[in-house]
């Protein structure tokens, strides 16, 4: 029987990087994946797959070119789905071998097949062969699924969750989405610049409830204005699938409404993939939602075993499961290195326009009863915003009263997830306002929005309003 100090199972991005970490410091490392290709959902099915998308649908569409430079760019072809998959389907191939020679690379032993625990300290793998390793410390990183509530019928052909919505065969005519969180969000949005008529149902008043409302409300607007139907506080009654291929799919509404649509994808909430595990065996603490419990150190309640990525719940980002399993890694080994994440980091939200943001927001300032001030500055006001033909965006920066300390970033528009990290920076450091209107920008260029929201900030705090 193989031993090791570490086994990993999952590849996605909590468990690679948890993996080569240990093994670079020189420790003997196993990973685990029971799927034919490398890198999780990551890879797979959410991150890299949805924002690929994501950028073809802006170039197949030309929406942001579209009689910028005084004429109209057509395209020599109708775009197709298998266009629109392309390059999809070559990133996500790309970051799989990537993955795969960063682990070889690392010397760490790959098994493939299905893991469940036999012990707290047995892994049994069920693959080609049969076979068991030892593993003095196990980290589990096998992110989610998503969820599938009983009275959706999901054939994967024309009623999607959001990994089988990336095989479609053809474009849908029309979408009835479920769910305006990040995914539906992101999905409505690409498939609008598409061409499909796209109906976003959600149960709640607003849509992206952690993100800055000022923003949210933004976003609705755009949204509709590339005529996205968003019903609010609407719920999913029953569906009924459609008989033939040329025939609609029947949502009806808890309202009694009906909406007729070609296609219809459930993107609201995923669960733990913790299924095949026999975790119970163990007695591993898990939630209702199949979500490991763990501690600020990600261990479980088995002093050895740990837990990262999308299998612990929220945040369930890519970018902070990588740091997750980094951190695991340093509190099992005690390299002394990364013990905790950052306390403020990104969310980045890949809707057309982009959303993202880092800290404070107007909301959460008010609900805490913070003395504060706001800045605004507008892509359309900026010298690249017009070269770029942005005519909408904006970034809002919100700061303390007393020290005029930058508490929150909040961005709307063309890479908005590219320029937050400076906004991170500002947010993390504890940077005021002076400190921002002294640094120098390229000219032009996007970043000058933060120096001109600063601006914008200062004269509301003094009073001395010199633009509406």
């Amino acid at each position: 029987m193989q031993k090791f100090d570490l086994i990993v199972i999952g590849t996605g991005p909590a468990g690679e990087k948890a993996a080569v970490k240990a093994a670079y410091f020189g420790r003997k490392v196993a990973i685990v994946e029971k799927e034919s290709t490398y890198g999780g959902a990551e890879v797979v099915t959410g991150t890299l797959p949805s924002k690929t998308l994501k950028e073809t649908a802006l170039f197949l569409s030309g929406k942001f070119e579209k009689g910028i430079y005084g004429i109209e760019r057509g395209l020599e072809h109708e775009a197709s789905v298998e266009d629109f998959m392309y390059r999809k389907n070559f990133v996500s191939a790309s970051a799989a071998q990537e993955i795969y020679e960063n682990l070889n690379r690392h010397g760490v032993t790959i098994y493939h097949g299905v893991a469940s625990f036999e012990d707290p300290h047995h892994i049994h793998i069920q693959g080609e062969k049969e076979e068991t390793i030892y593993g003095e410390n196990i980290i589990i990183a096998t992110g989610s699924y998503p969820y599938h509530p009983k009275n959706i019928p999901f054939d994967g052909k024309r009623i999607h969750d959001s990994d089988t919505i990336l095989q479609i065969r053809r474009f849908p005519s029309s979408l009835c989405i479920v769910g305006a969180g990040v995914i539906g969000c992101e999905y409505a949005t690409i498939f609008a610049t598409m061409g499909t008529k796209v109906y976003l149902i959600n149960d709640k008043e607003q849509i992206l409830p952690f993100i800055d409302q000022e923003i949210a409300t933004d976003l609705v607007t755009q949204m509709q204005t590339a005529k996205i139907e968003i019903l609010f506080n609407k719920s999913v009654e029953s569906i009924k699938p459609a008989p033939t291929e040329k025939e609609t799919i029947q949502v009806t509404l808890k309202s009694k409404e009906i909406l007729t649509v070609d296609m219809f994808l459930y993107a609201a909430g995923r669960s733990g993939n913790i299924k095949l595990l026999n975790l119970e065996k163990i007695g591993l603490n898990v939630s209702e939602r199949e979500q490991v419990f763990v501690d600020a150190e990600y261990r479980t309640n088995i002093p050895h075993i740990f837990a990262v990525g999308d299998v612990i719940g929220f945040p369930a980002l890519a970018s902070t499961s990588m740091d997750q399993g980094r951190v695991a890694v340093a509190h099992i080994f005690q390299t002394q290195d990364l013990e905790h994440l950052p306390s403020h980091f990104p969310y980045g939200i890949y809707t057309v326009p982009e959303v993202s943001m880092v800290g404070v927001t107007e909301e959460e300032a008010v609900k805490r009863k913070l003395d504060f001030y706001m800045g605004k500055a507008r892509y359309s006001d900026m010298p690249r915003g017009k070269i770029i033909g942005a005519k909408s965006g904006f970034l809002k920066l919100i700061f303390s009263k007393d020290e005029l300390r930058i508490l929150g970033v909040h961005i709307i528009g063309h890479m908005a997830t590219e320029l937050i990290h400076y906004g991170v920076m500002l947010v993390e450091e504890k940077k005021t306002l002076p400190d921002l209107i002294g640094q120098v920008f390229n000219f032009p260029t996007l970043h000058e929005l933060y120096k001109y929201a600063g601006y914008d900030g200062l004269s509301n705090f003094t009073g001395h309003k010199v633009k509406p």
